[in-house]
């Protein structure tokens, strides 16, 4: 799909790529094309992975994202590729409090950052150890899962996979590592690679990083 990105929007990339991998996978195998299921996308930037799920024929798709700019760039290619999606305002899983799905899906920042993220540096920082917003997605989604729902979610193995499942599982989920991909270190991590080379998060002149989908199901 041909998408809008415009500035201080994620634009996806090769991490978007891999969960939508996982998604149209999951959307076909577990059968989310009959009527009634939901699809939640948490942190959608352009509405990638939330129109993928509109496309593979999910029945009802919801969106969240905090940057008005990243809502109305999704609503926009929505409008564009003709495909139903409803796109909510506010702080993950705020504006779906008390609802559940059958399927979530996120691409949450997760970039290990030495500063606060301000402006549009909020679409992949995520703090010193890169898990402001996974753990709390670890904390939330649990609830927002109807039994037999799924969470995928994809992060960097920088920050944390381990924590990452036993968090879900101390959520009550039975969790896996669907899909790995390695690629090399991007513009904004070849800029901190000395930075991370000196936390002891990679080895001397490394520069690449495993991406990692991880699956969490409610029983």
């Amino acid at each position: 799909m041909r998408l809008l990105s415009p500035h201080g929007v994620y634009a996806p990339q090769e991490d978007t790529v891999l969960l939508a991998r996982s998604a149209a996978a999951e959307l076909r195998c577990r059968g989310h094309r009959l009527p009634g299921a939901e699809v939640l996308d948490l942190g959608t930037g352009t509405g990638a992975l939330a129109l993928l799920a509109a496309r593979e024929g999910a029945a009802r798709v919801t969106a969240v994202d905090i940057s008005w700019r990243a809502v109305l760039t999704a609503r926009c290619n929505a409008r564009r590729l003709g495909l139903r999606i409803n796109v909510r305002h506010g702080d993950l899983t705020g504006p779906v409090d008390g609802h559940r799905f059958d399927l979530i899906l996120s691409n949450p920042p997760y970039v290990r950052s030495p500063a606060p993220a301000r402006g549009a540096a909020r679409t992949v920082d995520a703090g010193p150890d890169g898990r402001e917003v996974i753990d709390r997605l670890c904390a939330d989604v649990p609830r927002l899962l109807r039994a037999s729902g799924v969470l995928l979610l994809v992060q960097s193995a920088l920050c944390g996979v381990g924590a990452t499942l036993d968090r879900l599982q101390e959520g009550g989920l039975r969790v896996r590592v669907e899909n790995r991909a390695t690629i090399p270190f991007g513009p904004v991590m070849s800029r901190r690679a000395a930075w991370l080379e000196e936390l002891g998060v990679v080895p001397p002149g490394l520069r690449g990083e495993e991406l990692v989908v991880i699956r969490a199901e409610r029983d």
